[in-house]
């Protein structure tokens, strides 16, 4: 273990970067240092997280890398530490990072400085929220997000981006104030916002349906679930093109990880009895917003609605609350996190030389951008869950946990491969297929070395996962084994009688 604090220095080393940046000129050669600055401080804070990796033990569930402080004169406490959950998300927040600096390279001209230090101040809150382990804390950081979210969508944003800005913001506030109520609720009834001590603490069954409906309005939204999606479509398509990478990569997979922090373990009753209402929604989110997207006339649009489905594969993993769903939920998390950047990313690519997100301006591309065809046919393929692809593992185990617990769910969800396979294939055809004849696409140039050097690594990441998931099941496989046998238990102990319990308790420690 690391004797100095790694974590806190992996979550703030970002606004030394601010810090920086603030006292650069705001000029020519002050936007240029902007970014240079900016890219070296988001590889710098993935070089530190990896060490997280290396000196991480995969065989514990405990939490590991622990700093904990007197804070807020002993009501809080600065408590931080990372888990087999919560560490593949770290991880993948400093890996999109340098990634999103690199692609505003061109494409942000004004206000750069600004931009950057938005960009940095979001890591900082992301990394955060994945490792904070006292309530308030938490919750600081998960609603901090909004701030530079709101700026970067708002200010650098498309044509309508207040009114998409100021959507994302109401929906998600709304959301977290029922949190926050529940956060109040749940220290006033256990005397204490230590996460790692609630997580032993067992809620009265009368309390918990409340505080699962409190902390699910504001996950529901972050993922966002059916029917409080209709922020993400906005948002994405008015947000630049790093603003949507990190929505759909790091953002969404607040929600999957909040319903694994807290309402899984905290709330076992509650989530067992609410498991169907949650398998409804996910099934209608993978069906309906898979017959959205196939409508939609706006690439952005249509993969926007695309994360709404699979992020539905994740709910309905989660909530069977089985090995194979709640593994197969984090390994989609992370998998979407790669995927959806890369997509984005492509659209970014069309966009910075054509000013048109219209699927119909496109067409024939493969003429003049064959590697583009090549990058986004992988991505396309990975979207739809083909074998060998990082999309396959993540809906397969998903979809195989959930069998085990509800075959008519699981079949139902199975309709959302096909019918990704149809809208994916068929963005793909009219953009890249067909003669070139649009005279505005004659001169269109292929990918340079800037945007090849972005797309590699997600290239080796959705193929290595794809063929060899066990780094991320086996980074994750005690955390969630130990969530499992935790959950069961809690509900085995409420269906059997205090002897009953007991007895079966003492059989599992033989």
């Amino acid at each position: 273990m690391a004797s100095w604090p790694i974590l806190s220095v992996t979550t703030f080393l970002p606004l030394v970067g601010v810090i920086v940046l603030l006292m650069l000129k705001d000029d020519a050669a002050g936007a240029r240092n902007a970014r240079w600055v900016s890219l070296w401080t988001t590889l710098i804070v993935f070089a530190v997280s990896l060490i997280l990796v290396q000196r991480f033990d995969p065989g514990s569930a405990e939490f590991q890398f622990v700093e904990k402080k007197p804070w807020l004169g002993g009501f809080a406490t600065y408590h931080m530490g990372v888990d087999g959950i919560s560490l593949p998300l770290v991880i993948l927040t400093t890996a999109i990072m340098p990634l999103c600096i690199a692609a505003s390279w061109r494409a942000i001209k004004v206000r750069v400085k600004e931009y950057m230090i938005a960009f940095l101040v979001l890591e900082t809150l992301m990394v955060g929220t994945f490792c904070a382990l006292d309530l308030v804390l938490f919750y600081l950081f998960f609603e901090g997000g909004l701030i530079p979210m709101f700026l970067i969508i708002g200010v650098w944003g498309g044509p309508r981006r207040v009114y998409a800005s100021f959507k994302f913001f109401l929906y998600t506030l709304l959301g977290s104030v029922l949190m926050l109520l529940a956060i109040m609720a749940m220290y006033w009834q256990s005397g204490t916002t230590d996460i790692a001590v609630l997580l032993k603490h067992s809620f009265p069954q009368t309390m918990q349906p409340w505080l699962w409906f409190a902390f699910f309005a504001s996950f529901a939204v972050k993922m966002p679930m059916w029917p409080v999606h209709t922020w993400l479509p906005d948002a994405h398509v008015e947000a630049p093109t790093a603003g949507s990478v990190i929505l759909a990569a790091i953002l969404l997979k607040m929600g999957g990880y909040g319903f694994l922090r807290f309402s899984l373990p905290m709330f076992p009753h509650a989530s067992a009895d609410f498991a169907p209402f949650i398998f409804t929604l996910s099934v209608i989110a993978i069906v309906y917003t898979s017959l959205v997207a196939m409508v939609q006339e706006d690439m952005k649009k249509l993969i926007a609605y695309s994360s709404v489905a699979h992020m539905g594969f994740v709910t309905m993993g989660i909530f069977a609350a089985t090995a194979q769903g709640v593994a197969g939920g984090i390994f989609q998390m992370v998998s979407h996190g790669v995927v959806s950047a890369a997509l984005f990313l492509c659209v970014g690519v069309v966009y910075d030389r054509m000013h048109s997100r219209e699927i119909a301006s496109y067409g024939g591309l493969v003429n003049r951008m064959p590697v583009y065809a090549v990058v986004f046919m992988i991505f396309t393929l990975a979207n739809v869950g083909l074998p060998g692809t990082s999309g396959f593992v993540g809906e397969f185990l998903t979809l195989l946990g959930t069998f085990k617990v509800n075959v008519v769910v699981a079949t139902l969800a199975t309709l959302g491969v096909i019918l990704s396979a149809c809208y994916a294939l068929w963005l793909y055809r009219k953009v890249i297929f067909g003669k070139l004849e649009k005279p505005s696409l004659a001169h269109i140039s292929d990918m340079g070395v800037r945007e090849i050097a972005i797309f590699a690594p997600l290239i080796v990441l959705t193929l290595l996962l794809g063929f060899y998931p066990k780094p991320v099941l086996d980074l994750s496989s005690a955390s969630v084994t130990a969530l499992l046998d935790n959950y069961q238990r809690a509900i085995s102990q409420t269906n059997t009688s205090p002897a009953k319990a007991a007895a079966l308790m003492n059989s599992e420690a033989k």
